[in-house]
């Protein structure tokens, strides 16, 4: 590896690898995305699917499948598949979150309206089943149709949770394995089953792809409270904001005082938000160490994810691979 190669980020060295690959999925997805009756469907996805998203989720198929020796061309449809699902779960998720700012742009439903959204969510969900089914993999269609009903469901407990301050770290788990985790772990694990990889690989893939999810949501989750909105794409604080209740303020609120008990009680549960508050929370969060606290829980997840790989043959890949998990927790400090 050239010293250039090694200061790319790992996601960018992936992109390097699987060029070709990748290409070929922004090709179809372009291509179904399109609708010949209904132009605001490819005016609405184009917007959210050229954003300049890192498309890391249909890469972690193509290097599954390219990583368990695959030279076929169903790949392609999963990583399209796997794409389409997840652009489909953004435009839902902007609508329920009344979110305006998606990777630094305007979101969906504030250029055009929530109805459109839903639709062309709807829609893309459609496209994704449709690809899938071109692959003539039940295994697959059985592994990303469970996938898409459990981000569904984390979605809907989330929005159950999320405001309640009982809500607990396992709770806080299951949501974001659901609305997170689970894609990433189908999307690995298609990658080895359509290459007909052993089985203990396709396991190990599928909880390589879990634990980096849910390590990239907890970090994801900690930006909110101490990212760079130009890097990120969001705004500091808007799970605040939303009231969300994420790992860093959970883990503040168990170690709270009835007084500061009583602030997350009004600023979360009953949305009585003023000026302010969002400094005194950040303050509360620094008081007791909850954002290390929270990283640390990070790189335990990350540390799974690459303990996961370890029973894969060594390649290139795997070693990229390796140091997308580090890197998805080095984004924090």
């Amino acid at each position: 590896m050239s010293l250039d190669d090694a200061s790319q980020k790992p996601h960018d060295r992936l992109a390097a690898v699987l060029a070709g690959d990748m290409g070929r999925v922004n090709d179809l997805i372009r291509k179904r995305m399109a609708s010949e009756h209904a132009p605001r469907i490819p005016e609405v996805t184009a917007h959210l699917v050229e954003a300049g998203g890192k498309r890391l989720r249909p890469m972690l198929t193509l290097a599954a499948a390219r990583m368990c020796g695959y030279e076929g061309d169903n790949h392609v449809k999963l990583a399209a598949t796997v794409e389409f699902i997840h652009t489909a779960t953004l435009l839902h998720d902007d609508v329920v979150d009344e979110s305006g700012q998606r990777r630094g742009r305007p979101t969906a439903n504030l250029l055009w309206d929530n109805k459109s959204s839903v639709l062309v969510g709807d829609y893309l969900f459609a496209r994704s089943f449709q690809l899938m089914v071109e692959t003539d993999s039940l295994r697959v269609m059985d592994i990303l149709a469970n996938a898409s009903a459990v981000i569904a469901e984390g979605e809907v407990l989330q929005m159950t949770a999320a405001q309640d301050l009982a809500t607990t770290e396992e709770i806080y788990l299951q949501v974001i394995r659901g609305k997170t985790a689970a894609l990433f772990a189908a999307a690995c694990e298609v990658g080895g089953v359509v290459a007909g990889a052993e089985e203990a690989q396709v396991t190990a893939l599928r909880d390589y792809g879990d634990a980096l999810g849910i390590s990239f949501q907890i970090v994801d989750d900690l930006l909110d409270y101490g990212g760079d909105s130009s890097a990120t794409g969001k705004n500091v604080g808007d799970d605040f904001r939303e009231r969300k209740l994420t790992m860093p303020v959970i883990k503040a609120v168990a170690a709270a005082d009835t007084e500061q008990r009583a602030f997350w009680s009004r600023v979360i549960e009953k949305g009585d938000q003023k000026d302010g508050d969002l400094d005194h929370a950040l303050a509360l969060i620094s008081h007791h160490g909850t954002m290390e606290a929270t990283r640390q829980q990070a790189l335990v997840w990350a540390d799974r994810a690459k303990s996961a790989l370890a029973t894969l043959p060594e390649s290139d890949i795997r070693g990229m691979l390796t140091d997308l998990a580090d890197y998805v927790v080095a984004r924090v400090r």
